[in-house]
């Protein structure tokens, strides 16, 4: 059950209007790194979770993330409102409307002319939500190793939208909701180490043979080695073999007589000529004095 209660986690504190910033600001809340992506992932993460410890976690998070997107949400609102006013009861000229709501050069006209200042779910290019953003697969060491990416990604786009402005109500708020980010990411650390063992992810055991191999699959450079690639962890393959299993490495496949004879039937009725030469829509619409169609004679004529 949710109750809402009509106060904020972090009270609002905007400046001055700002319909440019809260249109980047838009990013948090209907982008693939903003609150309701959050949520939403959390949430129903939570409800497939066996484990009643990491359940209370997830619906713990989830919740919280449903009021950073009230926070954000109120922040897009306020910098809106004499934007708002001033599209909905035009008491400005035409071009010194459009510019005050184009500000930084962004969209926000857009967005304001669509949704009246009120915060979408778009993200600040104005592209719409979608569960697309969440990647949960219900493997909890797979799903955590995602989710501290995600609260790692999060806290990144709010130190940039607080560098894009000087409002320090907005920075404030900003600040609180980039640090919550952090103390999300060490709750989802701790639960995937409270997992043993919590590394391949899954249940079927890696092959040995490849599991600890590095293989070196660029040329040219001397390849840098690191703990990615030491020998203490891995054996360091310098050319590796087209075929590492010992293979010839071709791709085949046995299949029942019927199916044999009529892919070759196929195959034969679309069999290539390899020595003829015919005649194109090149050949047919090349210019004169174009011997093979390319133009290259022509243009050296002319020089």
């Amino acid at each position: 059950m949710f109750v809402h209660n009509k106060r904020l986690q972090y009270t609002v504190r905007v400046s001055q209007p700002d319909p440019g910033l809260a249109n980047l600001l838009l990013e948090q809340f209907g982008g693939p790194q903003g609150e309701l992506a959050a949520a939403c992932r959390y949430f129903t993460q939570a409800l497939a979770e066996e484990d009643p410890g990491r359940k209370d976690m997830l619906l713990d998070i989830a919740t919280e993330e449903l009021s950073h997107l009230e926070v954000i949400g109120s922040i897009i609102a306020m910098l809106n409102r004499g934007a708002k006013g001033d599209l909905a009861e035009g008491v400005q000229q035409e071009a010194e409307l459009y510019r005050s709501l184009q500000g930084a050069g962004n969209d926000s006209h857009v967005t304001q002319l669509l949704y009246g200042g009120g915060p979408a779910l778009i993200n600040s290019a104005g592209v719409p939500w979608t569960a697309a953003y969440i990647d949960s697969i219900g493997e909890p060491t797979a799903d955590l190793r995602s989710n501290i990416a995600a609260e790692a990604r999060a806290k990144i786009i709010y130190e940039r939208l607080m560098n894009v402005t000087d409002d320090p109500g907005v920075q404030e708020a900003l600040g609180f909701l980039m640090t919550r980010e952090v103390s999300h990411q060490k709750s989802f650390e701790k639960a995937l180490y409270s997992i043993t063992p919590s590394f391949p992810p899954g249940k079927a055991p890696a092959d040995p043979k490849f599991a600890s191999v590095y293989f070196k699959m660029s040329q040219g450079a001397e390849t840098l080695r690191g703990p990615w690639n030491a020998d203490s962890t891995f054996e360091f393959v310098e050319d590796p073999p087209p075929a590492v299993d010992g293979g010839d490495g071709s791709a085949s496949v046995s299949m029942p007589a019927d199916q044999l004879s009529a892919l070759e039937a196929f195959a034969t009725r679309g069999q290539s000529d390899v020595d003829s030469d015919p005649e194109t829509g090149v050949d047919l619409g090349k210019a004169e004095g174009d011997a093979d169609g390319t133009g290259q004679d022509m243009a050296a004529s002319k020089t």
